[in-house]
């Protein structure tokens, strides 16, 4: 096969030709003159960002004839030979395919062998991330102390997954993603010098699409030159990549802004009949009011755009939107995007983002408009009067009559809550302790069922009630505040399946009643009373509010209800 693929044949042959990683080929030029090369390298980072290659170049560097130099001069015997594999110093492996002890084993064996034909015999284990714990540990020993002329380089996506004890013993440098300009750059170099005319509009969406790895920008545009038909054109671009022109995402937005579901729907309907990917899409538009946003916090920096070019269409538009809708936009679109994740309707899911975005604008004008706007500017307008004519007294002059009388005392607003007390005093008067034990011993299941069923705001509700009193078929219990009583009293639901639950789990219905702790002591206290008037007073059987009982039966507190009365009395234990 004559044809090779573009990211083979510009495959980079010295440091200048690798992209984006000048942190990393000046820090290895360096050491190169200074001689002052390790024994060991770790070249991590994302895929397409150089680590081969850059693993390649070094060992013809350390091995060139002409050397020490601050790169290989790629014309002796040496580095041609490194180059076309004919050097049997220079060792490739791959670690996905060879990861095993004995793989290992036999290059441990190998390493004290001098090298035959250059200086330094390099080991470039790609994708070292794949070796077995065995393989790892069979290659500690010799990696840390290897022979004066063995050179090792470890390449991997998955830093993460080698042991510690691997990555001590290596000078580790980070392969970062590369940037969209720089790819650009390279793929105008390489179109210039292959002589194939291009669009400059076709390359930044060939380079955006590549999401910073060089070999797969260098794949797309082999597969757009050859789509092309002697240009390669902004169209030929999109088409190849599945991306979404800035011209049809401006129309989009102009019918979001104009909120026009309709024809927003259909332009996207238009989009995916040619074969546009519905997850794709999204990414694009989520760039696409990112982009607007930065450009008007910052227009002067337009190199910050990663999906869009800030023409004047461009333009217009970021004046359109405020930032608070951009806001809500991405947000949409976010969670969206997400719900793509776990669906095969991933059409309808976008459908209905589009359609909530054109409607989010209508939303927010409803919620600022209307009779409440005409009740808040008329006090706003009556608050700047009385504001105006303190300003406008004279100093020293008399309050009015108003201001110098006290302020009345705030009276407790009354509770809305009514509790239900004759059936409560019912309870009280049939209660018996078998039925609150049996009630309290299998709270905590009924709780706990609650939340398997996936009702966890009422089994949080429950979290503060407490059962006090029991009978044959009713319990009373008890919250902490009113408004829990309210709330679960209102959710006959709510009641329904604490009955339902409980049957389930005593063998009994009991229904409840719902009572505020305040009103609960109260209740209490004057049936146990009305039972001392009557001469039928038994004992509780609730089991619960043992001071009660206590201040009932307590003669000094019985002597100072008699002297004081209950209403200047307060009892604390």
């Amino acid at each position: 096969m004559s044809y090779q693929a573009l990211y083979r044949v510009w495959r980079p042959q010295k440091f200048a030709d690798v992209v984006g990683q000048e942190h990393i080929t000046k820090t290895l030029q360096n050491a190169l003159l200074q001689d002052k090369i390790s024994h060991a390298y770790l070249f991590s980072g994302p895929r397409g960002t150089g680590k081969t290659s850059a693993a390649k170049i070094l060992a013809k560097a350390v091995n060139c004839e002409n050397g020490p130099a601050a790169e290989p001069c790629n014309e002796c015997s040496a580095c041609r030979g490194i180059s076309d594999g004919s050097i049997q110093d220079v060792i490739e492996i791959d670690a996905a395919s060879n990861n095993g002890v004995d793989e290992i084993r036999d290059i441990r064996d190998k390493v004290k062998y001098a090298p035959g034909s250059v200086q330094y015999k390099v080991y470039i284990i790609d994708e070292v991330h794949m070796l077995s714990t065995g393989a790892f540990n069979a290659l500690l020993k010799t990696l840390e102390e290897p022979p004066a002329h063995v050179i090792f380089i470890l390449a991997t996506t998955e830093p993460h997954k080698i042991p510690l004890t691997i990555i001590s013993r290596c000078q580790r440098f980070d392969f970062k993603r590369i940037t969209a300009q720089a790819i650009t750059g390279r793929m105008e170099l390489i179109l210039n010098e292959t002589g194939t005319q291009y669009d400059e509009t076709a390359l930044p969406i060939i380079s955006r699409a590549a999401e910073g790895g060089m070999r797969d920008a260098l794949s797309l545009l082999d597969q757009a030159v050859s789509y092309s038909r002697g240009r390669l054109t902004e169209e030929d671009a999109l088409v190849v990549t599945g991306t979404v022109g800035q011209g049809m995402l401006n129309a989009i937005a102009r019918f979001i802004q104009k909120e026009n579901a309709a024809e927003a729907v259909q332009t996207l309907h238009r989009l995916l009949m040619e074969g546009k990917d519905p997850v794709r899409f999204t990414e694009d538009f989520i760039l696409y009011f990112r982009d607007i946003l930065l450009y008007k916090m910052t227009p002067d920096l337009e190199e910050s755009l990663e999906r869009t070019m800030a023409n004047a269409e461009f333009i217009e538009m970021a004046g359109q939107f405020s930032e608070q809708a951009i806001y809500e936009y991405i947000a949409v679109l976010n969670k969206t995007q997400q719900d793509m994740k776990f669906t095969n309707h991933a059409r309808i899911y976008l459908e209905v983002a589009l359609v909530k975005m054109c409607r989010m604008q209508m939303r927010n004008t409803e919620a600022v408009s209307g009779p409440e706007i005409e009740g808040l500017l008329e006090k706003i307008n009556r608050l700047e009067r009385e504001v105006q004519e303190l300003k406008n007294r004279p100093a020293g002059a008399a309050e009015p009559e108003a201001a110098r009388q006290p302020a009345k005392k705030m009276s407790r607003p009354t509770s809305q809550f009514k509790v239900a007390v004759p059936q409560i005093e019912k309870v009280l008067s049939e209660a018996t302790k078998q039925d609150i034990q049996n009630i309290k011993s299998r709270w905590g299941s009924m709780i706990g069922y609650l939340n398997e069923r996936q009702m966890r705001s009422q089994a949080a509700l429950l979290n503060d009630a407490e059962p006090v009193a029991a009978s044959s078929d009713s319990f009373v219990l008890k919250f902490k505040y009113e408004i829990h009583c309210q709330m679960a009293s209102d959710n006959k639901a709510f009641m329904d399946s604490i009955s339902t639950i409980l049957n389930e789990l005593t063998g009994k219905p009991y229904r409840p009643f719902v009572v505020p702790e305040e009103s609960w002591l109260d209740i209490r206290r004057s049936f146990l009373k009305k039972q001392k008037e009557d001469g039928t007073y038994t004992s509780p059987a609730d089991a619960s509010d043992s001071d009660v009982q206590e201040e009932e039966e307590d003669p000094l507190v019985s002597e100072a209800l008699k002297l004081v009365g209950e209403e200047f009395l307060e009892i604390k234990d």
